[in-house]
């Protein structure tokens, strides 16, 4: 009998430990599922946040004129119309406008891969007399808006006669400069301080020079950081509108493609006083629709860029340093 009661004892400790696990189990699998639902809404509610402009801007760009006007018609249009992209498309002279941001767009990016790597592989490896005060310039010129500089930068170029061309937007690049060419050379400067200097090392007991051991060994290493640079270089000049506008004044088929889209942004305001005085709507090329169309095409190639490199570029901002700035 006594071992019997012993045993019911046993039994009953085993089932309520079994219990109380199992009710903490369930606790914690359902504060588990509070969080991840509470996280959720809060992810869902920052991309809306983010993807509210794009989706507005898509599918105001596939609304026909009707839609536009029926307030009732806020996200799904009653029909899809391809007008809008093709008015867009002839008002904003899309092939020769793009011709001109992708020659822009390639030889600045091709100048700050080159230059800016070698002038960043500079600070992080060698020692030289007045090496921190020239550091110190570089961070200065990252701070300093470029507006600033705008003045007397205008009134060199104007003094060398390369006004209305696009040596003012492309040379800079080649001297590590240019627009946001401070920043790559940071970049590339941290970058090379975090590589052990043990290759380089075994590159001169090999015989190797500086000049031979950067171009065959440290500049192979750097493609990741030349990937985020080429990237962020492309972004940069491709959205860049305040110097061509100040370069490119009296030469407008020299402009780039973004800079359309305030023109078209100006014939929608004129659109919409126009209708108001009461002249006839369907003269009228320009509308919201138009413009969204057109927005869209100019962010095309580079939603199309960043579809394919995605990847790369978020491995090449991990390994580049910047994720500790």
């Amino acid at each position: 009998m006594a071992k019997e009661k012993k045993e019911k004892r046993k039994i009953s400790r085993r089932e309520s430990f079994n219990i109380y696990m199992q009710n903490t189990n369930k606790k914690k699998l359902a504060k588990k599922i509070i969080i991840y639902v509470l996280l959720y809404l809060v992810l869902f509610d920052l991309a809306f946040v983010f993807l509210y402009p794009f989706l507005t801007m898509i599918l105001d760009a596939f609304k026909s004129d009707a839609d536009l006007l029926n307030s009732t018609v806020k996200w799904i249009p009653t029909e899809l119309t391809f007008v809008n992209f093709k008015l867009a498309f002839k008002e904003l002279h899309y092939l020769s406008y793009l011709k001109n941001s992708l020659i822009i767009v390639f030889v600045a990016t091709l100048g700050h891969a080159i230059v800016c790597s070698f002038i960043g592989y500079g600070f992080a490896r060698y020692n030289f007399r007045g090496k921190g005060v020239l550091f110190a310039g570089v961070i200065l010129s990252m701070l300093v808006p470029t507006q600033v500089l705008i003045f007397p930068l205008y009134q060199m170029y104007a003094a060398t006669g390369v006004l209305n061309t696009y040596a003012p937007l492309l040379i800079p690049c080649f001297f590590g400069f240019g627009l946001r060419g401070a920043f790559f050379v940071f970049q590339f400067r941290q970058f090379f301080m975090g590589l052990p200097a043990e290759m380089e090392e075994a590159a001169h007991i090999d015989g190797c020079g500086p000049f031979r051991t950067y171009l065959q060994i440290m500049l192979p290493m750097s493609k990741s950081s030349i990937l985020v640079c080429s990237v962020l270089s492309v972004v940069w000049h491709w959205n860049d509108s305040f110097e061509p506008s100040i370069y490119l004044n009296s030469a407008p088929q020299l402009q780039l493609l973004t800079a359309r889209i305030p023109e078209m942004y100006q014939k929608l305001a004129q659109f919409s006083e126009e209708a108001v005085e009461g002249v006839n709507a369907a003269e009228l090329v320009i509308n919201q629709g138009t413009v969204m169309a057109a927005t869209f095409l100019a962010i095309l190639p580079l939603l199309i860029i960043y579809m394919f490199v995605q990847k790369q570029f978020m491995e090449g901002v991990e390994r580049s340093g910047l994720t500790g700035m």
